[in-house]
């Protein structure tokens, strides 16, 4: 259809040629214009019409040039657009037209021009905040290649990126916030006067005076700890001074008025607390001058008690005597107070092991007295469950006795490998202490029943016979059905002496006690008496021997207690109350 309208128009142009030359014709002739001049007009048309469509065809050359160049060159920038922004080759489509094709190739280049736009100023959008992150964060910026266009993937990257620096930021600037309160408020308690640089900027009102670095970060915690560190000196110092003001207050037994410093509110300041109680002590240590005898006596209590707490022996107090002396000066005062902080240290240091030796004594001090009760008989009289309550209590104390002895002995080798010296009490070890207790509780428990034994054989051996009736000895005459117990002297082997003793013993005093139902005759106690005099040797006469006694702990007692009774082994209250 087109092709026929531009065909159709070529003709009609022609005409309309034509007709104008038919015109122009007419016009001449009736002008009366000579063949000549005809001619010449005739080509003046002609050379007009012949530029005008020469400059058309000119202008139409210029046209289909510039489309050519405007191909070839969108072709290039398509190219290069689809190399910058890695995405496939363009291929062009069959069949079009130039102008098709120019257009075609115009608008993808114009596409692709925008979306290279779009990334190039959101990464330069995303690479100031970066940027400026980075400084402030003193971090590594993210790297895309100078003048290249960013993938997708980098923008998206490099957006995770800042976030994450944000994130980082919102983090210190919550680190530097805290940090910087805290050393505020540190400054301000002590009433410290900032000195240095970075003390200065740490108190700043300027938020952004410091880089949210590492190195700041670390700087400002450096600074803080070194704050607490002098604050906990301050407390320190002040716990000091208000303790040897106490310490003062008391020794001088100071009025009222003198007191009222204690109650007086703490000061605004621990600096400006520190100098009020350094202006008290000063006061105190004035008036303790001017009582130096009363002091130093006070002093030397104070030591007393000390030493008493500490269990010190008197090889232990021994070095220090030289200085209870009766002149007062004040070079004695200050060795007085030397040597009291010096017991306190050590009070302090081995606290928890006195302590712990302290509830020994007082549980060994309960044994001692179950120990003793055992041996009343008037305790069976049992009134109130006492009985029950006290052996109640006997188990437990014998039970507590040698956990807390294991416990001394690993605190006390702990001690000993952290101090690499002895842990001594009264002079001696711990463990030696509790032995010792443990053999001196041995050694009194075979004095009394050698006392007691003693005491039963002399008894024995002197005791009168009274007169029995005459009914009683014609009754023991005849023989009773019943089975006599034999005593353990008759059971026991003998030895000769023995044996003959007994033998007339029995003889002389049979014909007298022989007839008494259901008692054995006087020859059997004497006869155990001897038995026990000439048997094995008792605990207390092998610790009168040369040989030194063995250290024992509660395991040993026990242990020894719990042997079936024999003539080598000696029971007590404890033992039968176990059996």
């Amino acid at each position: 259809m087109s092709c026929r309208r531009s065909e159709a128009l070529a003709s009609s142009l022609v005409t309309e040629i034509n007709l104008a030359m038919a015109k122009l014709v007419d016009i001449w002739d009736s002008i009366g214009i000579m063949e000549d001049q005809r001619v010449e007009r005739m080509q003046t048309v002609k050379k007009h019409i012949d530029g005008l469509l020469h400059s058309m065809i000119m202008e139409e050359e210029a046209l289909r040039h510039r489309i050519k160049t405007d191909i070839f060159t969108s072709q290039k920038q398509l190219d290069t657009l689809c190399l910058e922004l890695a995405l496939e080759p363009y291929k062009l489509e069959e069949g079009l037209t130039v102008l098709q094709l120019e257009k075609n190739l115009r608008c993808h280049v114009e596409s692709l021009q925008k979306e290279k736009d779009d990334r190039m100023r959101e990464l330069n959008d995303l690479s100031k905040r970066d940027e400026k992150l980075c400084v402030t964060l003193c971090a590594t910026p993210y790297y895309i290649p100078t003048g290249s266009v960013p993938s997708r993937s980098q923008l998206q990257e490099l957006q995770e990126h800042v976030e994450k620096l944000n994130k980082e930021k919102e983090g210190r600037v919550k680190v530097f916030s805290g940090l910087r309160e805290d050393i505020k408020c540190l400054m301000d308690e002590m009433g410290h006067e900032p000195e240095s640089s970075l003390e200065k900027d740490s108190i700043c009102p300027d938020a952004d005076i410091f880089l949210l670095t590492h190195d700041n970060i670390k700087a400002l915690k450096l600074l803080l700890s070194q704050l607490e560190m002098k604050k906990e000196s301050l407390i320190s110092a002040k716990d000091k001074l208000k303790e040897r003001a106490t310490s003062l207050w008391n020794r001088l037994s100071c009025p009222e008025p003198e007191g009222e410093a204690f109650r007086e509110a703490a000061m605004s300041t621990l600096s400006d607390d520190i100098r009020r109680w350094r202006g008290i002590v000063e006061h105190l240590e004035e008036m303790q001058m001017a009582q130096l005898e009363v002091v130093i006596d006070k002093v030397r209590q104070e030591l007393v008690v000390l030493w008493d707490k500490c269990m010190f022996g008197p090889e232990q107090r021994e070095p220090f005597d030289i200085h209870f002396c009766d002149e007062t000066t004040e070079e004695l005062l200050a060795v007085h107070d030397e040597e009291l902080l010096r017991m306190k240290a050590v009070y302090e240091t081995a606290q928890p092991i006195l302590e712990d030796l302290e509830k020994w004594k007082r549980n060994w001090a309960f044994f001692q007295e179950f120990e003793r009760k055992a041996a009343d008989p008037a305790r069976f009289s049992n009134r109130g469950g006492s009985l029950l309550r006290e052996s109640k209590d006997r188990a437990k104390v014998q039970k507590l006795l040698p956990k807390l002895e294991e416990e001394l002995r690993g605190q006390v080798e702990d001690w000993e490998n952290n101090k690499s010296t002895p842990f001594l009490v009264y002079g001696q070890r711990v463990m030696d202490f509790i032995s010792g207790q443990w053999e001196e509780h041995r050694q009194q428990k075979d004095k009394e029943k050698n006392e007691r034994m003693t005491k039963k054989a002399e008894t024995s051996q002197f005791k009168t016979p009274t007169k029995r009736p005459l009914g009683m000895m014609c009754a023991a005459s005849t023989p009773t059905p019943k089975k006599v117990k034999k005593t353990p002297s008759q059971l026991a082997p003998r030895s000769a002496t023995a044996s003959a003793g007994s033998s007339t013993s029995s003889t002389s005093s049979s014909s007298t006690f022989l007839c008494v139902p259901g008692r054995p005759p006087l020859s059997t106690k004497r006869n155990k008496t001897a038995e026990s005099s000439a048997g094995p040797r008792t605990p207390l006469q092998e610790f009168n021997s040369d040989k030194k006694p063995v250290p024992m702990s509660y395991t040993d007692f026990t242990s020894e207690l719990s042997r079936k009774a024999s003539f080598d082994a000696f029971l007590n209250s404890t033992v039968r109350d176990m059996l």
